[in-house]
């Protein structure tokens, strides 16, 4: 079957988020490209842009959360789209409600940590980097 890898770009602040998300979820980094590790005659890069992320990725369960800054000369990207969410399956409900205190500190919280009448528990928030989130549980 199919994985499904969320691949997220940052304006130069790659590095802090993912540090964050390793805070909130655990493991190591599978690995970590920084643009100057490709920097060629051809390709040259500026000293500016070096050290920043060309990708990361974390594990989390079989599947791995990826991500790069976005160089300069491509332009800004867009920290408060809405177009997508990454949702997030919890195994219990305190893994749930522990995801969603760690990664929405310093957020902005859509719906809190809430269980419904059928004894699921879900939250949607924009974490401080702007990325969007939706974690669940389901008893059933």
């Amino acid at each position: 079957m199919a994985q499904i890898n969320p691949h997220i770009n940052f304006n130069g602040n790659a590095e802090e988020a993912f540090g964050f998300y390793q805070a909130a979820f655990g493991g190591e980094f599978a690995k970590i490209i920084r643009f100057k590790d490709f920097a060629t005659p051809e390709f040259p890069i500026s000293e500016k842009e070096a050290n920043k992320i060309m990708y990361i990725a974390l594990p989390i369960g079989d599947n791995f959360l990826i991500g790069n800054d976005v160089p300069e000369f491509m332009g800004k990207t867009n920290e408060n789209e809405n177009r997508s969410k990454i949702s997030i399956t919890a195994a219990s409900k305190e893994e749930a409600k522990q995801l969603f205190h760690n990664l929405s500190a310093g957020g902005t919280v859509e719906i809190p940590f809430t269980e419904n009448s059928e004894e699921a528990y879900f939250a949607m928030f924009r974490d401080k980097f702007g990325i969007e989130w939706m974690v669940n549980f389901d008893t059933n």
